[in-house]
């Protein structure tokens, strides 16, 4: 399969005629309709229904267009991060992140790096405010989020990504750590401890609020600078609990504490990248390639690389 191949196939489905694809393409007709039905011999399907009169796609048509589209994206992403690395334009892309996303991040920066080898990645962690007014002022070139989009950024976009789940983390000896999944209100006797909320407000209000709607307010906990500090309490037996995002408790091992899924649906969190509006780069549009879903977690191995879940 060639990538003249697809962009024949594009531009044909596009203009659903042989001789005006011909025509945008600047090659005879007679070349299109070749490529065209060598590609199908390939792929050992017809992509268009032919007539004297008509040309439409068929359904294996209509499925492998996005496909074609998708790869003809990165070709041309590709292209022009080449350009640019060429030209000594490109060197450093500076993304800011949020803790708590675990192996995800590692696949991410991973991918990015196959894709764009001449590009360094520098990771940036500070609270959201910060955070989206570097991206605004340009010293960061897109920062993930989590939770909706903060009021009163007109020149920023939005690209939602995934949902983060929470589970629970208990001390491994209480009764409850040992259940398959833990209600809200089976906490409502033991303390909560969280981080401030001006570091992860989205965080803070979907667990506060998570509590009232099962009819309780939180016992306050003593307010956490970084969750290593919150796990290494709670791992003392000390009865109090957190809030964890479930991708990062796949990696760690804290053999005095238990993460335990919640029984209620939605105690999750969107996970964004925001950006500035308009045109993008070639290195952003590696790195939203590079942030498309996986079919699922990895086993967990490692250990934690740092406090997981202080800032959105």
């Amino acid at each position: 399969m060639e990538l003249r191949q697809l962009r024949y196939f594009v531009t044909v489905a596009e203009e659903l005629h042989f001789g005006r694809a011909a025509d945008r393409l600047l090659i005879g007709q007679p070349a299109v309709s070749q490529q065209i039905r060598r590609l199908e011999r390939e792929l050992k399907v017809e992509l268009f229904d032919r007539s004297p009169r008509t040309v439409r796609l068929t359904a294996a048509g209509e499925a492998f267009l996005p496909a074609a589209r998708t790869v003809l994206d990165a070709a041309d992403s590709a292209r022009a991060l080449a350009g640019d690395l060429a030209a000594g334009r490109v060197g450093t892309f500076r993304l800011g992140t949020v803790t708590g996303l675990g192996d995800r991040l590692d696949r991410i920066l991973d991918t990015f790096e196959r894709r764009a080898p001449g590009i360094r990645v520098e990771l940036t962690a500070l609270p959201v405010r910060e955070r989206l007014a570097r991206l605004t002022d340009g010293r960061l070139d897109a920062v993930f989020v989590r939770g909706a989009l903060p009021a009163h950024t007109p020149d920023l976009r939005q690209l939602p990504l995934w949902q983060d789940e929470l589970v629970a983390a208990l001390p491994a000896r209480h009764p409850l750590a040992g259940r398959p999944a833990v209600r809200l209100a089976d906490l409502a006797a033991l303390p909560l401890r969280l981080t401030e909320r001006r570091n992860h407000p989205a965080l803070v209000d979907l667990v506060l609020n998570g509590c009232q709607a099962a009819g309780f307010e939180p016992v306050p906990g003593p307010t956490s600078s970084n969750l290593q500090d919150t796990l290494a309490t709670i791992g003392t037996g000390a009865p109090m609990w957190t809030v964890v995002y479930a991708a990062n408790a796949r990696i760690m091992r804290v053999p005095r504490v238990a993460f335990v899924p919640f029984a209620e649906p939605g105690l999750a969190l969107d996970t964004s990248l925001m950006l500035r509006r308009g045109p993008r780069s070639a290195a952003l549009d590696l790195l939203l390639a590079a942030c498309r879903p996986t079919d699922g977690p990895t086993p967990p191995t490692g250990a934690p690389t740092g406090p997981p879940a202080t800032g959105s």
